[in-house]
């Protein structure tokens, strides 16, 4: 699959040293899905493609090759790279990395682009990352075909009542329960995940305990390299914190 119209719009999700100055690059683009694209003498004294060839950054892209790997023929950036740091930093490489153990290769999927680049920018405007997070799961396990009615029981049809509490069958939806445990959730809370606004911090939290339990089966037993990454930076502060 090659673009045939030209430039294509597309964010780089990671970038790893191939031979001694070339880099493989982990794309997704909006009209081609996730793509591993070589890109020739990036890493060269010489190339003028050091700078752009960076996550977060709005890049247009142009490549060849018919295989699992495509090399790159011409990238422009669109714009500076979005002002990302600290927790915003590691938020968005936990998107990115989401996004390269999910998607399939090469499987078109434009609304999601749409919402990895109001993530993306959603996170380089706001202090607090989670609303941002949990909005983009939940586009991605849309985008992916997990289909869930959050606003209606699944035993009995009747729409949730936000006081009532309903608990979570996998492949079947929400039943209205009084067991409270892990997969239980108040109806107030799915209504808030169905509409992916977030009032209150239980609802957010709530939002984060679905969006765990629905994208295990897709990540498997593997750990997430930048939820380690985080958290790893995060115990020597709080440690400096308490000294």
């Amino acid at each position: 699959m090659n673009p045939s119209d030209g430039l294509q719009r597309c964010f780089i999700l990671h970038r790893r040293p191939y031979s001694e100055s070339s880099l493989i690059l982990d794309v997704f683009s909006e009209e081609y899905g996730r793509l591993t694209i070589l890109s020739k003498g990036a890493r060269s004294k010489r190339s003028n493609l050091k700078g752009a060839l960076q996550p977060f950054t709005p890049l247009l892209l142009k490549w060849s090759g018919k295989g699992s790997m495509k090399t790159l023929r011409q990238a422009e950036p669109i714009s500076l790279g979005l002002p990302l740091s600290g927790i915003t930093l590691y938020s968005a490489m936990y998107v990115n990395e989401l996004i390269g153990r999910v998607l399939a290769a090469e499987v078109a999927m434009p609304g999601l682009f749409h919402d990895y680049l109001f993530a993306l920018t959603e996170l380089a405007q706001n202090d607090n990352p989670e609303p941002a997070l949990r909005r983009f799961e939940l586009a991605l396990l849309s985008a992916m075909g997990y289909g869930v009615d959050f606003l209606h029981c699944a035993g009995s049809g009747e729409p949730v009542d936000p006081d009532m509490t309903y608990r979570y069958r996998e492949q079947k939806g929400f039943i209205a329960s009084v067991r409270m445990d892990n997969l239980t959730f108040y109806g107030n809370e799915l209504i808030a995940i169905s509409e992916r606004r977030f009032v209150t911090r239980e609802q957010l939290k709530a939002a984060k305990r679905f969006t765990r339990i629905a994208l295990k089966p897709y990540l498997g037993g593997k750990p997430l390299k930048s939820r380690e990454l985080f958290i790893q930076t995060r115990i020597p502060r709080a440690r400096s914190i308490e000294k």
